[in-house]
């Protein structure tokens, strides 16, 4: 890692089971998390403007990884940013973001995973869409051509005149088909999250009871996307932009004894979240036949004891790769073998 906030030029050797990063507030524990999530992302998960993960005074930043796969190949990871735009390289060869970010899974929970259940609809269809993206070969490239084509649509919205219908249409096929392929997936891959979300949140908030898991599309079911995006063209006009589409879509989870998101505490957010993040880790797993790097910052200050040993437990069953955070080590840890690091002024050094 080089220039990333304060790890001016930091390497780690990291156990392939747990790792510990310990240290005060502000030494840098959680840009170590940041730097693994990058290469599964290509953003952080930290809020903010991208400028703030370089390093002041630095003029780019890079991160560097050797990933061990199942298969036991070993694949060398790249990026890094050059002013505005990133560069990926795979085994040292440049290539597209998503191929880099395909190659290398990494879920995270952190302070502010609650906002998966109690924030904007734009993080949810992040989440799903991830969950997606590494099940089905096909919709990288499906959602690029919905991107592209709703660009195109709210371009025209935004004109100084208004666009006629030979203008509109071939968007709006264009759209519609687009959105169809990426609905279907978005489905059949919440149909295979669902049963191992049930089980995650009954290993986590029992108490809560049954679970609901409800998902939302972004336009009718009665009509073709194509036809409704017609008769909205006076309202999207007014706007400026394109109101329905798979980019409106959201999901949300409801429980028996919660039936509204507003009945639920901080705390069980935080739990609903984790237990997301826990199922589309196993999902993952099932899928590719490996577990996706798993990243914990400040667990003890997140969960209470007793849920923190729930998820360590899991965690070190599934014999995934683990890092986390914590101002000292994690009670649920002490006696378990992990590798642990002091993290002071961006600087690293091994404990145990």
């Amino acid at each position: 890692m080089r220039g990333l906030r304060c790890l001016t030029d930091v390497s780690v050797a990291l156990d392939p089971a747990i790792n510990v990063f310990v240290g005060a507030n502000g030494a840098g524990k959680t840009s170590m998390l940041e730097a693994a999530f990058l290469l599964s992302h290509a953003r952080s998960f930290r809020s903010g403007a991208k400028e703030a993960l370089l390093q002041r005074g630095a003029a780019q930043l890079s991160v560097f990884a050797e990933l061990c796969l199942a298969d036991q190949r070993i694949a060398r990871l790249g990026l890094g940013r050059d002013g505005t735009r990133w560069e990926a390289k795979l085994d040292t060869v440049n290539v597209a973001l998503g191929q880099l970010v395909g190659e290398c899974a990494v879920v995270c929970f952190e302070p502010g995973s609650h906002a998966l259940i109690a924030g904007a609809a734009e993080e949810r269809r992040r989440y799903l869409d991830w969950g997606v993206f590494h099940v089905e070969h096909e919709f990288l490239a499906g959602w690029r051509r919905y991107q592209r084509a709703l660009k195109q649509r709210n371009s025209l919205l935004r004109a100084a005149t208004t666009p006629t219908d030979a203008l509109l249409a071939p968007w709006e096929a264009e759209l519609a088909q687009s959105a169809h392929q990426i609905d279907l997936q978005r489905r059949a891959y919440l149909d295979r999250l669902r049963p191992k979300l049930l089980d995650s949140v009954a290993r986590l908030l029992p108490e809560l009871g049954a679970l609901d898991l409800r998902y939302r599309r972004g336009w009718s079911d009665e009509l073709d996307l194509a036809q409704q995006l017609r008769d909205h063209r006076g309202r999207d006009l007014a706007r400026g932009h394109t109101t329905l589409g798979v980019h409106r879509a959201d999901w949300s989870i409801t429980f028996e004894q919660a039936p509204l998101r507003e009945h639920l505490s901080r705390g069980q957010e935080k739990l609903t979240a984790l237990a997301c993040m826990l199922a589309q880790a196993e999902l993952y797993a099932e899928h590719r036949g490996e577990w996706p790097i798993v990243c914990l910052d400040d667990l003890a200050s997140e969960l209470d004891q007793a849920h923190q040993a729930a998820v360590v437990s899991l965690l070190a069953a599934a014999h995934a790769q683990v890092l986390l955070t914590g101002t000292e080590l994690p009670v649920a840890l002490q006696g378990l073998p992990a590798r642990v690091f002091h993290v002071e002024q961006g600087e690293l050094a091994r404990l145990l």
